[in-house]
């Protein structure tokens, strides 16, 4: 997972790798922001940019700096692979874990949530995927026990032992009781990073010994007026590329081109918020609304949105996000993007 793959979040994440890069790391933070908003998969970027052996800075565009996604540490990351990444997360018995659950038992299913969900999925759609239906899942003494054995060893690969706690709102008072002198003197090249929604839930002990990052709430407004500006854009111009006929994607690509370079940037970035809210539709099986004012697109295309192509979209818009604000020419962005995009559809 890296930066460039989140929607938003631009002045949080610069500032997350500022602080990475002046080596002031805090070892222990929560990152608070509701899954929409990608509070999980900022997590996710933040590990991966933190071991990444090579990271990208960059003089222009939103995005100062990335992992490169390339060397052993990012793949490993990626893949949630790392012998030092730690996951912690609420669970409870199933059909094979009958009795005494703990993360250790469903780290690989916690794996492939996330893989299949790129850190979007919600804490239903976990349940969903674990099938546990209406049992109260919680992070419990075993998984406490756990987090304090294995942030007291060494670190497989000399770097940064890292625990990413998801939910600790669904800690119990036994396991926050016990996490807490991990807390306050965890071992050198530690990173204890928590994710949630608010605090309302968690111990007021384990609040105070936490850095606490808040993520941006999307306006409401703004995503209103860009869906009245752009939709019928975005609309006009993804139907037109499941037909691709030269003449009339010229046309749309000159359409796109003449906007000035602030509304493509905003345009794109309208793209890749419409494309993650049909991504969550489609595989977490969340309600998507994207009030397009097209009724039939609304109720078709998020289907086309699949783990299959998610992240090949992703990388596509982003790219192009990133040419516009290098003032690259913005037919040739557009056309390029147009074929790429096309191609990610027939993927489904």
């Amino acid at each position: 997972m890296q930066f460039k793959d989140i929607v938003g979040q631009r002045d949080v994440i610069n500032r997350l790798t500022e602080i990475i890069d002046s080596g002031r790391v805090s070892h222990a933070q929560l990152l608070l922001g509701d899954e929409r908003d990608g509070s999980l998969a900022l997590a996710w970027a933040y590990m991966q940019y933190l071991c990444c052996s090579n990271r990208v800075h960059h003089a222009e565009g939103d995005l100062r700096a990335d992992s490169c996604g390339e060397c052993p540490e990012c793949k490993k990351i990626a893949q949630l692979m790392h012998p030092d990444l730690h996951l912690i997360f609420p669970n409870a018995t199933t059909d094979r874990v009958k009795s005494n659950p703990s993360c250790a038992e469903f780290q690989q299913e916690f794996r492939d949530f996330l893989l299949s969900q790129q850190g979007l999925g919600s804490l239903d759609a976990w349940y969903a995927h674990l099938g546990i239906d209406n049992k109260q899942a919680m992070i419990r003494e075993l998984d406490a026990a756990y987090i304090v054995q294995t942030l007291g060893m060494k670190s497989y690969e000399g770097g940064w032992r890292m625990l990413l706690v998801w939910r600790p709102s669904k800690m119990n008072n036994a396991a926050a009781n016990e996490l807490l002198k991990t807390l306050e003197e965890p071992l050198p090249r530690t990173l204890i990073l928590m994710v949630d929604e608010d605090t309302e839930d968690m111990l007021p002990t384990i609040i105070s010994r936490v850095q606490i990052v808040r993520l941006k709430a999307e306006s409401t407004d703004r995503r209103r007026e860009n869906a009245a500006l752009f939709a019928p854009l975005l609309v006009e111009w993804l139907r037109m590329l499941f037909k691709l006929r030269m003449k009339d994607l010229s046309a749309q690509v000159e359409k796109l081109a003449a906007l000035g370079r602030e509304q493509q940037k905003q345009f794109l970035g309208y793209a890749l918020e419409v494309m993650q809210e049909c991504f969550m539709q489609s595989a977490a099986g969340q309600r998507c609304n994207l009030g397009s004012g097209d009724e039939k697109f609304d109720a078709m295309f998020p289907n086309m949105i699949t783990v299959n192509n998610i992240e090949l979209i992703n990388d596509a818009l982003n790219e192009a996000l990133f040419a516009v604000g290098r003032n690259a020419y913005g037919k040739i962005v557009f056309m390029e993007l147009s074929f790429r995009i096309s191609k990610a559809l027939k993927k489904r």
